[in-house]
C-alpha cells in the first residue's frame, strides 16, 4: 500500500527533503501558508495555511480524509513548527512528539525550565517579560549575557550584550520578534558551539550530524549573532565529541522526545557540556538534507520520514559508512540594493562545491544582517580535510561578483 505522508512547511530549503520523500514513493500532501512556496509544486494535495495554524491544518487534512485520502505520518521540513505538526499527530494518533514535548521545544523558557528541573546542564537564565525587572536580573546573570525571545527563531532578535546600558534596547528589539512579546536573558556561555542532529526511535539515539559552528562574523555583528556556516569532522576531541552528544541524548529524552528528531545547539564550556537549545524537529540551513548526508553517508531525511510513519530503524540503516568533511559557508555582502550577479555557474562547478544557492538579484535589496534569514546565499563543499572544505567554500563564494546601484 503507497503510504501517504503530510509535510508541514515547502520553502526553498525543504525542497530537498520533499525530493527524498517523493523517490520513497510515497504520496505527499504538503501545507505552507505561501501559495508561491516551491515545494507545493510535488504535492500530490496541496494545503495552503500558515505553517503555525495547526488546527487549521489539521481541518483541512480531515476534510481530505472524509474524500477517502489517508495520513500515515507528519513532519516538518526544515521548518520550526512542531506544536503545528503535534496538533495533527495528536489528533490522528500517529507518531511524533506529544503535545507537551512540542511545547516545551516551542518555548525557549519552558524548555529551559524543563531541562533544568530534570538535572540537564544549561546556561543560568531568567523570565524577563516584565521589562520592570530586566536589570536586576541581568545583574544576577552577569554580563556579557544574551537576550532572546522566548518564541521566535532564525535568531531573530537575539543579541549578545556586554553592558546594562544597552539592555533597555534590546529588550525592545527582542520583544519586536516575539509573537507574545516575551523575552529572556541567559548567560552566555564561553566555547567551542555544535550543531547537533538526533534520530530517536522509540527512545534509542542515534546522532549522526555533529559539526563545529563558526561565529568568524561576530565581531562585526555583534550585538546579533550570525552565524557563518559549520563544518564537519569537529576539531574537538572524541571525549569532548562524546560528551556533547551524552547531554544532547539526555536533553531530548527529558524533554519527551522519544520518536523522531531531536536537533542540538550545544556548546562545551569548562565546566563541560552544555545545551543551549533543542529542537523537535529536522533542522534548516541543508544540514539534515544535504550536510549529514555528505559527511556520513547516511540518508537522513529518509530515516526522520520512517520515524515519522511509525516504522523501525535498524542498527544497519543508522551507521555512518563514511567521514567526509563538509563545511558551509555564507555570501558576505554589503548592505545596498543588488545592480547584477555574476559568476554564480561557475561558483556552483568549482571543485568540491556540492550545493550552491544564491536568494538575491537584481533589484534586491541586501540588509546589515540582524538574523540568519537575511544571508544572501550560501556554498557547501566537500574534500579529504576539513580546512580544504572550509577552503573550498569559500573559494565558491569568492567567485561570485555582485555590484550595487548608486541609490
Amino acid at each position: 500500500m503507497t503510504k501517504h505522508l503530510l509535510i508541514v512547511g515547502a520553502g526553498i530549503e525543504a525542497c530537498e527533503g520533499i525530493k527524498i520523500a517523493r523517490d520513497m514513493g510515497l504520496k505527499l500532501i504538503i501545507a505552507d501558508g505561501n501559495p508561491a512556496a516551491p515545494g507545493l509544486a510535488m504535492a500530490d494535495w496541496q494545503i495552503i495555511a500558515s505553517t503555525y495554524d495547526g488546527a487549521a491544518i489539521l481541518e483541512a487534512v480531515r476534510r481530505l480524509q472524509d474524500d477517502g485520502i489517508a495520513v500515515h505520518g507528519a513532519i516538518a521540513m526544515c521548518a520550526d513548527v512542531p506544536l503545528s505538526v503535534a496538533t495533527v499527530t495528536h489528533a490522528l494518533g500517529l507518531p511524533g512528539l506529544s503535545l507537551g514535548s512540542a511545547f516545551w521545544v516551542s518555548d525557549k523558557l519552558a524548555m529551559k525550565t524543563r531541562l533544568a528541573a530534570e538535572g540537564i546542564p544549561i546556561p543560568r537564565f531568567a523570565d524577563v517579560t516584565d521589562i520592570a525587572t530586566l536589570k536586576s536580573r541581568a545583574r544576577e546573570i552577569g554580563f556579557p549575557l544574551i537576550i532572546k525571545p522566548v518564541d521566535s527563531r532564525g535568531a531573530r532578535g537575539v543579541q549578545l550584550i556586554d553592558a546594562e546600558a544597552a539592555l533597555e534596547d534590546a529588550w525592545a528589539a527582542a520583544a519586536k520578534e516575539s509573537p507574545t512579546a516575551r523575552v529572556m536573558l541567559e548567560e552566555y556561555l564561553s566555547g567551542p558551539q555544535f550543531s547537533t542532529e538526533t534520530l530517536i526511535d522509540d527512545g534509542k539515539c542515534y546522532t549522526l550530524g555533529f559539526a563545529d559552528r563558526n561565529y568568524e562574523w561576530l565581531p562585526r555583528t555583534k550585538p546579533f549573532i550570525i552565524e557563518n556556516g559549520g563544518d564537519a569532522p569537529t576539531g574537538e576531541s572524541a571525549a569532548v565529541k562524546a560528551e556533547v552528544i551524552a547531554t544532547v541524548e539526555r536533553a531530548a529524552a527529558a524533554l519527551g522526545i522519544r520518536q523522531g528528531v531531536a536537533k542540538g545547539d550545544m556548546v562545551y564550556t569548562e565546566d563541560g557540556a552544555k545545551v543551549i537549545e533543542i529542537a523537535g524537529r529536522l533542522s534548516g540551513g541543508f544540514f539534515s538534507t544535504t550536510q549529514i548526508p555528505l559527511a556520513t553517508g547516511v540518508n537522513f531525511i529518509e530515516k526522520a520520514i520512517k520515524l515519522a510513519l511509525g516504522e523501525t530503524l535498524t542498527p544497519e540503516e543508522v551507521t555512518p559508512i563514511r567521514e567526509q568533511a563538509v563545511a558551509i559557508r555564507y555570501l558576505d555582502l554589503p548592505s545596498g540594493t543588488v545592480a547584477a550577479i555574476a559568476g554564480v555557474d561557475e561558483a556552483a562547478t568549482a571543485t568540491g562545491v556540492s550545493l550552491l544557492k544564491v536568494f538575491i538579484g537584481p533589484g534586491s535589496k541586501v540588509e546589515t544582517l540582524s538574523n540568519h534569514t537575511q544571508r544572501a546565499g550560501f556554498a557547501i563543499a566537500v574534500a579529504d580535510t576539513k580546512a580544504q572544505a572550509i577552503a573550498r567554500a569559500n573559494d565558491a563564494l569568492d567567485r561570485i561578483r555582485v555590484s550595487f546601484r548608486n541609490d
